[in-house]
């Protein structure tokens, strides 16, 4: 059936999971991925598109590591979409709408093509702990696998339960059921606990919507992908996706299921995600809008069902479905299935290190929403890193770690371990104060190699990032030591409305320009001349523009991240007395007593420890 005795378990297939076990059979470990439904690992439960502001970073950085997440969203795309594009680089983020049916199949197929990757379809409903080190999972049936290391990532599942209107029921997601037994077991051996809510919209038919009244959103002229690699390419003939709105007839018909609504009448008690509220949540909380955005997606090729994004709601069916024949090119809609919401259990994630092992249990690690985030994207990094820590745990290597301005990675996790959180966590730019840093286009620089260290990135993948930047940083010095003319770039400069020079100068100077394009100097006749010999891909250049453009902030945030590091280097012991330190506040030394940080910086960052108790607390490790 399987192995007595495994490196890793990985329980639940879904995002954080399948990155978990591809990760740690990736390193070497033997590693089981056991999951109530194999037919649903990797499935979108929610909306079918991967990516997006901040997630979009996440994904490519999970790709430059070794993760799979990359690849199936190329393999699968049916739109792609670069957003933010008329900013700067720090805010570019890459987006793919998904064929939803085809992601879940690709996944499974990569990972029953990892090695040393076994699967078991089974709920897991206890844990075997011995002296507080994890020895093995225990399932409904009453079969006991042995392993060295456990990765939890049970989603919405642990004790979820499911809401349309005055009906609630356990599950979950719709059709499958809850799982049950561990919440209770994690309590009595001390994890502190809480409940969480998300949602989703109804899914339509396509064929009963007028697409005519609604604003078409293509993909993008020039499609990009999320890999690296070679072995995936841009999405072709991409789907639209459309945009219509609500109104205010909308809204009062939704209005008229609020006292049948989960979320008002108290049943539903926990806290949903603030930034993507329910459709009934937006209209109480922005009562003073008229009207509300709604994105039109297609699940897929070979489908015709219809993602609503922006409808996402938990009121009864004939409300939902009588509100959604109200919005432009919905009159004649026909439900496939209504939306819910679903609350679930989480623990809290101050109780993990920065590995994700949790404090209390050796060996036992805990990956996505159980953490209490939202996001497949949030869900995959925290997946990636648990598998990964997990396979070196079962090896006695020590933990593979981000910092904050080394990956949005590094952003989440030390956001989740040092602050915790009482509502979904979602990633955005603004978490990252060292955006220009962790570029989309620059994860495979910041990440692989570190990633080729431990054993994960391939030689192959370590050659293709080291040529690529060869070949930028080629370009960067010789647009830094060529001179241009006034007699020829002077036509160009007239042309983009840019002040004319008198003397010649290095294309550098001139690239910086905010209105000149790496495209335009390429036209300047001592340029061309020197690039004959250069065969650079439109990658390669746009990383060579981006570097000397923006080169300035680029710096002054290396050089603010290289300060803070210093205190990053400063270690507090393990078991360090902070009740002796009596010129602390008393809400500082509670909370570094909860939290133990590791390090000074990151007991900087604790919410409610001000820089007077870190003056403190240095003085009292003789610093």
């Amino acid at each position: 059936m399987f192995k007595n005795q495994y490196d890793v378990i990985v329980v639940g297939g879904g995002h954080a999971g399948s990155e978990a076990a591809a990760a740690a059979a990736n390193l070497g470990a033997s590693t089981l991925l056991v999951t109530m439904n194999l037919h649903t690992i990797g499935q979108m439960s929610c909306n079918p598109a991967m990516g997006g502001i901040a997630k979009g970073q996440i994904v490519r950085e999970i790709d430059a590591i070794g993760g799979y997440s990359g690849i199936v969203s190329d393999k699968t795309a049916i739109q792609f979409k670069m957003l933010n594009k008329s900013k700067g680089p720090a805010m570019w983020s890459p987006r793919v709408q998904s064929d939803r049916a085809l992601f879940s199949q690709c996944w499974r197929k990569m990972l029953e093509e990892t090695p040393g990757l076994d699967f078991y379809q089974e709920m897991v409903r206890g844990l075997v702990i011995k002296n507080n080190k994890i020895y093995g999972v225990k399932t409904a049936l009453g079969v006991e696998i042995k392993a060295k290391t456990v990765v939890l990532t049970n989603g919405t599942f642990l004790n979820g339960l499911i809401h349309v209107g005055d009906k609630n029921f356990g599950g979950g997601r719709a059709g499958e059921r809850a799982a049950t037994g561990l919440t209770e077991e994690l309590v009595k051996l001390g994890f502190s606990s809480g409940r969480m809510k998300t949602g989703t919209p109804p899914r339509v038919d396509g064929r009963s919507l007028d697409y005519k009244k609604m604003k078409e959103q293509p993909g993008d002229d020039c499609p990009q992908k999320f890999s690296f690699l070679d072995s995936t390419s841009p999405a072709e003939n991409q789907l639209s996706c459309h945009m219509t709105y609500t109104n205010p007839k909308v809204h009062d018909l939704l209005r008229e299921g609020f006292d049948r609504s989960p979320m008002f009448n108290g049943r539903i008690k926990s806290i949903g995600p603030r930034y993507c509220p329910s459709i009934e949540d937006k209209i109480h909380r922005f009562s003073e809008r008229d009207r509300h955005q709604l994105f039109v997606e297609p699940e897929g090729r070979n489908t015709v069902e219809v993602y609503v994004n922006g409808f996402s709601t938990s009121l009864p069916e004939d409300i939902q479905y009588n509100a959604l024949k109200s919005v432009s090119g919905f009159e004649k809609v026909k439900f496939f299935r209504p939306g819910y919401a679903i609350e679930y259990d989480f623990f809290h994630p101050t109780q993990l290190k920065y590995s994700l092992e949790t404090k209390i249990v050796e060996g036992l690690f805990f990956a996505g929403q159980i953490n209490g985030t939202t996001g497949y994207e949030e869900a995959g990094a925290q997946g990636l890193m648990a598998g990964i820590n997990a396979a070196r745990e079962s090896k006695n290597q020590e933990a593979f770690v981000l910092k904050r301005d080394e990956a949005y990675i590094g952003v989440l996790i030390d956001d989740l371990i040092t602050k915790g959180t009482e509502e979904p966590y979602r990633m955005f730019t603004s978490r990252a104060e060292y955006r220009m840093l962790l570029r989309q286009d620059n994860a495979d620089k910041r990440l692989t190699e570190k990633s080729h260290r431990i054993g994960l990135a391939t030689k192959g993948r370590l050659a293709k990032m080291k040529s690529k930047y060869s070949n930028t940083n080629r370009l960067v010095k010789l647009l830094k030591n060529q001179s241009v003319s006034p007699k020829n770039i002077n036509p160009i400069l007239k042309k983009k409305k840019s002040a004319a020079v008198k003397q010649s100068g290095k294309a550098d100077k001139i690239l910086a320009r905010p209105n000149i394009s790496l495209s335009d100097l390429m036209k300047v006749k001592e340029i061309k001349e020197a690039a004959k010999e250069f065969c650079l891909t439109q990658e390669e250049k746009d990383q060579a523009e981006i570097q000397i453009k923006y080169r300035g902030y680029i710096d002054k945030e290396r050089n603010n991240a290289d300060k803070l590091n210093r205190l990053e280097a400063v270690r507090i012991p393990e078991k360090f007395d902070y009740l002796k330190i009596k010129s602390m506040s008393a809400e500082a030394k509670e909370k570094l007593i909860k939290i133990r940080p590791r390090t000074i910086s990151q007991a900087s960052r604790i919410s409610g420890v001000s820089p007077n108790d870190i003056s403190v607390l240095l003085v009292y490790m003789g610093r």
